[in-house]
């Protein structure tokens, strides 16, 4: 893409009305001496770090940078240097990073190049990206969070990777998350692996940060990262993006190919983007979905409908309170139910049908399809003599290695796969046929009775206390309708239940990308719900409820 292109791209994702109203491992060690004295940082503050061309990576969006880069006043290693530093001065608080690439300077390095000949690769070129180690890398390993996996890097990069680096972005480094992506034990802690122990909440350190990809969401929370890839089977974008204040978009099933991602179940598994805003939310899933080709022009209509929504005058939203979820969150939609009505939308209470047979359905079904997917994905990735190459492999590993089990020893939901019927079996089926049909039934049928844009309720409660030897307190039925259904979802702030962020999730029908971007971007607008971490110790019991 010309200079030409590249301004006239930036100019129309101009987002400045989008932020006016609010929106030490020894790998960053080695990077962060690679880096030099060149592009210090303003301020190391947990607060915000700004570099000396004022650039706030607290709030700053890709269309601005690469305007900045494409005019030559910022450089994709300056930025890059700025994120290395604040992962140096941040993450030990968090413990959101595993580790750093080695060749993320060179990768800025070789952007910075394509800006000063014009020939940018489209809108992440140069943009530092974070990914969920479970998303395969050749040049870093990829673990799931799990001693079995750890070691030599797989052969190759998983297609989404490889999809990033086409676009130029700078692939900064892997991000801790729940082991296995949550499914070894009944009551894992979500954000613990045994290869990075637990990530904090940015916005309480001893509060959890939900979902398996905790450390993705925790290092967008604390400027770690632009943009950070996600995945999600249940929940596991959103309710991490909710829990700590950004944005996290999970796709409609299909559109990122999931080649190279550690699998649960290839009937549900879909990676996302996550980030601080919706238009850079927007650009990412144009770049990992094939949407972003140099020329084509596809990056510049979805993100310009995420940019440009057209407001929410007209709008019809069905909102699916949750009670459940406590009186704070149910008062914080009341407040954002009335601040979507007075931007012009119109807002009607509605409860989608057949919750209770789609959580009966959802876990046996996985159960069969994660011991077929994982045994796939393991016999491909291959491997030296004495890795696992099937879940019996790992099962076996685990009861032999006792790091595994330093916060929790329970691998309920492996034993139980090892158990489960095969994907051939036709009860298996009929069960997964059931789950298709009424996970889409409830929300077409929701949409068509109430003449809906999108549906929407708490993609989270508040924070709980993070606690090894109680687990999880996260039954949050919010993200089962569109992950069973394979339609899109997209949590965006809605506010804080005191100190504690809460996203509003916002669902709609299959392949409803780029509306539903559309729709979030005018709701975050409107709402004007972020704000930075304070990073507090603690919060007093019952602050939260």
């Amino acid at each position: 893409m010309k200079k030409r292109s590249l301004a006239a791209l930036t100019a129309a994702l101009a987002v400045a009305p989008l932020l006016a109203a609010g929106a030490g491992t020894p790998g960053q060690r080695a990077a962060a001496a690679e880096s030099g004295a060149g592009g210090a940082v303003g301020s190391t503050s947990p607060a915000g770090t700004v570099l000396p061309h004022g650039v706030d990576l607290d709030t700053v969006t890709i269309p601005e940078l690469q305007e900045r880069m494409a005019r030559g006043s910022l450089t994709s290693s300056e930025l890059t240097r700025a994120y290395l530093r604040r992962i140096e001065a941040v993450d030990p608080r968090i413990h959101a990073v595993l580790r750093t690439s080695p060749t993320a300077l060179r990768e800025a390095a070789a952007s910075d190049a394509r800006h000063r000949a014009g020939t940018v690769r489209g809108p992440l070129d140069g943009i530092p990206v974070l990914l969920k180690d479970n998303v395969d890398t050749r040049d870093m390993p990829t673990t799931a969070g799990s001693l079995a996996l750890a070691g030599r890097p797989p052969a190759r990069d998983a297609e989404l990777v490889t999809r990033l680096r086409a676009g130029g972005a700078v692939v900064l480094g892997k991000t801790n998350l729940s082991e296995w992506a949550n499914f070894r034990a009944a009551k894992p802690t979500s954000g613990w692996s045994a290869v990075g122990g637990q990530t904090n909440n940015p916005y309480v350190l001893d509060r959890n940060p939900c979902g398996s990809s905790a450390g993705s969401a925790a290092a967008l929370a604390a400027s770690l990262a632009q943009v950070a890839i996600g995945t999600e089977t249940d929940g596991s974008i959103v309710c991490p993006a909710g829990m700590t204040g950004v944005v996290g978009h999970k796709p409609s099933l299909g559109l990122v190919a999931q080649s190279g991602v550690v699998p649960i179940s290839a009937e549900q598994d879909t990676a996302g983007p996550m980030a601080r805003n919706v238009v850079d939310t927007a650009l990412t899933f144009s770049v990992i979905s094939g949407r972003a080709q140099a020329g084509t022009g596809s990056a510049l209509g979805l993100a310009d409908a995420a940019a440009r929504p057209g407001g929410l005058r007209g709008k019809r939203i069905g909102l699916w309170r949750l009670p459940s979820l406590g009186a704070g969150v149910d008062t914080l939609m009341t407040r954002t139910a009335a601040r979507l009505r007075a931007a012009g939308a119109e807002v009607v209470e509605v409860t989608p049908p057949y919750q209770d047979r789609l959580a009966e359905l959802e876990f046996p079904a996985l159960l069969s399809e994660f011991h077929r997917d994982v045994d796939a994905y393991l016999a491909k990735r291959g491997g030296p003599a004495g890795r696992p190459r099937d879940l019996e492999g790992l099962i076996a590993f685990n009861r032999t290695h006792p790091a595994e089990r330093a916060c929790f020893a329970g691998q309920e939901l492996f034993e139980q796969a090892l158990a489960a019927p095969p994907t051939t079996d036709p009860e298996y089926r009929a069960m997964r046929a059931e789950l298709k049909d009424l996970s889409r039934r409830s929300i077409d049928e929701t949409m068509a009775a109430h003449r809906l844009d999108a549906i929407a309720s708490p993609a989270n409660p508040p924070a709980w206390a993070t606690d090894c030897a109680r687990g999880d307190n996260d039954v949050i039925p919010s993200s089962t309708p569109a992950a069973v259904a394979g339609y899109p979802s997209l949590s965006v702030p809605a506010g804080f239940v005191g100190e504690l962020p809460v996203g509003l999730l916002l669902m709609a029908g299959d392949r409803e990308d780029a509306a539903l971007l559309s729709l979030g971007a005018a709701v975050e607008r409107r709402l004007g719900a972020w704000r930075a971490p304070r990073y507090l110790p603690t919060v007093p019991v019952g602050a939260s409820r």
